[in-house]
């Protein structure tokens, strides 16, 4: 985000402070202070050192919009500062520059160069840092025969998804262990559906120690991250989705996670209102939520919240169980049907019956709804389950469900889709709303919220129907072009939903299996930190055969359009016969459900 000139504006940052130091002929310090962002949380400073291979010639000082010449240093008094340099004393043609930077200091800055880049060796530096990246994205290997734009499209996905959380391990400057430190959660809510369970499935030490740095944050400050940048926790957007990314690391037996301290940080937002900030951290309208048995109107982002709190309650739950804590897995099992409390059974829409809707404290469905903020008057409009409030109707936080409509969130239940298939009819009126969902551009391929909408064909014993759905959704929204991901990559969560169909895999997170669809690649090997491999191939597989005729796990017959992770991670093969026809193929044993 870039500066307003509103301070504190919403989402944007504000520069607070700087200074820069010419320290010698080849080196520069500073630092500049800036606070906001996502957080509009307290300040930080990030501080940095410049070192060069040759002379600096000549040079200027800036500060408030004057220079100043034969003036080494700007001190910090709250206006800009910078340095103007010249070079070619020398006869150089050429010039390389080592930046470092530093949470903690300008002295911390040139030791992070100095412990890094000892050298003045450009190749180097360039080659370290592409064999890192290549062994990081060498963990799945693609079939020979695949394109180049998928590869492209394949291998950005799995960049995208590791560059956040930033690792800042060691340069926290708000307290000092020798614990893990992650900054940059942006945020969770966009990143458990489909960025974290591939980190896991890729690099879970990575994971354990992305983990273990929310649990610090937790021991330090109170609350797990939901959104995290600049070192200070915020924004909530729904749902404490940190439950989600743990229950996903317990169900797939991540070690060196205390999960007693877990299950004490998921409790805490699930029981402990966040105290005047609840856009900040843990669980906004929580009082009312355990009250009520959802968020009434009024409340932001209360249909939202009520669906996510209704999941975070199953993650907990499912932590719960593996714990043998029995009477706090029935308790949250409960909790986790609450969702069903802003069901509303007769409302009917486009042809499909049944849809999560507003209601208020007093148990009252809200066919109309205020309309903007005024404290005077307020006018009203219409609810209906097509409406995107923001920013026509209300602000873009006020709304009902964040960034989506009633339509979205109304499939938006991971962990209960059987009881979901029911509240809409069965199976056949089940059907025909996600074909109305889809055929009438009610989805939204740029939101998180329908990540897993394609998917739910699974639940009804008709996978294919998902397959070809995810297949025309790539075709017409991913390509390697500028405009090749819909939307807001949002820390890898659009790449990482193209980067795991495209090997014929879905998660639901927080629970321990993987959908199965038509993959994308003929042969996709997964390199696992075990050691094993795992293979997913796709036999014949052409445009016209994109169907799935049978399959072979370890050699045997494999019926099920679902796969656990523990089957992926004990490595083998999961082979596909295509068919240019739907088959019988997993279409009996459904998809667990909790």
């Amino acid at each position: 985000m870039g500066e307003e000139k509103i301070p504190d504006a919403r989402e944007a940052q504000q520069f607070v402070g700087s200074q820069i130091e010419i320290v010698s002929d080849t080196e520069v310090r500073g630092y500049s202070r800036i606070r906001g962002g996502w957080n509009n949380g307290r300040a930080y400073t990030v501080y940095f050192c410049a070192v060069f291979d040759q002379p600096i010639a000549k040079y200027v000082t800036f500060k408030d919009g004057k220079f100043y010449n034969n003036q080494k240093t700007q001190f910090d008094s709250g206006k800009k500062t910078a340095a103007l340099l010249s070079f070619g004393n020398g006869g150089k043609e050429e010039l390389n520059v080592k930046i470092g930077i530093s949470f903690l200091s300008e002295l911390k800055a040139k030791n992070n160069i100095d412990a890094e880049i000892p050298h003045w060796d450009f190749n180097v530096v360039l080659s370290t840092l592409q064999n890192k990246w290549e062994n990081l994205l060498s963990r799945i290997q693609l079939s020979k025969d695949t394109s180049d734009e998928y590869k492209r499209m394949f291998y950005t996905g799995l960049y995208h998804t590791m560059i956040m959380p930033v690792d800042r391990t060691g340069e926290n400057p708000l307290w000092t262990n020798d614990e893990p430190y992650y900054d940059d959660f942006y945020t969770i809510w966009d990143t458990f559906r489909t960025s974290s369970p591939l980190i896991t499935l890729i690099d879970s030490k990575r994971k354990v120690d992305i983990i273990n740095a929310m649990l610090n944050i937790y021991k330090r400050e109170g609350y797990m991250p939901e959104g995290r940048s600049g070192n200070d926790n915020g924004r909530t957007q729904g749902g404490s989705n940190a439950e989600v990314v743990i229950a996903d690391a317990f169900v797939k037996n991540l070690k060196g996670i205390d999960y007693e301290l877990a299950l004490q940080a998921m409790m805490k937002d699930a029981t402990v209102p966040p105290g005047g900030n609840e856009e900040r951290e843990g669980r906004g309208g929580l009082l009312d939520y355990l009250k009520l048995g959802y968020v009434p109107y009024g409340t932001d982002r209360a249909g939202n919240r009520t669906i996510d709190y209704s999941y975070n309650d199953y993650n907990i739950a499912t932590v719960a169980k593996g714990l043998g804590k029995t009477e706090l897995y029935n308790q949250y099992m409960k909790q986790a049907e609450n969702w069903q409390n802003l069901w509303r059974a007769d409302y009917e829409n486009n042809g499909a019956k049944g849809f999560i809707m507003p209601k208020d404290k007093d148990g009252n469905w809200l066919d109309d709804v205020v309309f903007g903020e005024s404290k005077i008057q307020k006018p009203t409009f219409k609810y209906t389950p097509v409406i995107i409030e923001s920013p026509w109707y209300v602000c873009h936080w006020c709304v009902f469900f964040y960034e989506g409509t009633s339509w979205e969130y109304s499939f938006s239940i991971p962990h209960d889709v059987p009881e979901l298939i029911k509240k809409s009819g069965g199976e056949k009126a089940f059907e025909n709303r996600l074909d109305i969902f889809f055929d009438q551009n009610l989805y939204n391929v740029a939101n998180e919220p329908s990540f897993l909408t394609p998917c739910l064909y699974h639940w009804i014993g008709k996978p294919y129907l998902s397959s070809d759905r995810i297949r025309s959704i790539i075709k017409n929204n991913f390509n390697t072009s500028r405009e090749g991901l819909p939307g807001n990559d949002d820390s890898g969560a659009m790449s990482s939903w193209l980067a795991f169909h495209m090997m014929g895999l879905y998660p639901n997170a927080g629970q321990p299996y993987y959908l199965i669809n038509t993959p994308l690649i003929k042969e996709t090997v997964i390199q696992l930190e075990n050691g094993k491999k795992f293979t997913i191939s796709a036999k014949k597989m052409t445009d016209k055969n994109r169907y799935i005729k049978s399959a072979l796990l370890n050699g045997k017959p494999y019926n099920k359009a679902w796969i656990t992770h523990d089957d992926i991670n004990n490595g083998g093969e999961l082979v596909l016969e295509m068919d240019s026809k739907p088959s019988a193929w997993g279409t009996t044993i459904l998809p667990p459900n909790k």
